[in-house]
């Protein structure tokens, strides 16, 4: 039952997302809402951690099974993607590089913050 309640109110704010997507004409995706209303709801205590906290772990556990279908769409969109191939490629991995170096400098940060608030 509690995991119920948790996926509820994880989709009740996706929901709520989808929502503002509709009434703000602004190129920004309905999930981004939804995670922005998770973070503000999070950090002003309007949710608890422990009211979500079991659901969104198990969320994060199968995400790599979420990404399945997507790659099963790119073997099939193989013949349209073929001629760009290279310049996605490059972009790929560049863009994974930039994400990994801004993720560690960010927690480097954040790290050494803590560090200093402890201090």
């Amino acid at each position: 039952m509690k995991f119920l309640r948790q996926f509820t109110l994880i989709l009740l704010i996706s929901f709520l997302g989808e929502v503002l997507k509709a009434l703000i004409p602004l190129p920004i995706p309905a999930s981004v809402y939804g995670l922005v209303l998770m973070l503000i709801c999070l950090c002003t205590g309007v949710i608890r951690l422990r009211h979500v906290r079991e659901a969104a772990l198990f969320l994060i556990e199968i995400m790599p099974v979420m990404f399945i279908p997507a790659a099963v769409g790119l073997s099939d969109a193989w013949s349209s993607l073929r001629p760009v191939i290279v310049p996605v490629a490059i972009i790929t991995v560049v863009t994974t590089i930039l994400v990994m170096v801004v993720t560690g400098r960010t927690t480097q940060y954040v790290i050494g913050r803590e560090r200093r608030k402890k201090s």
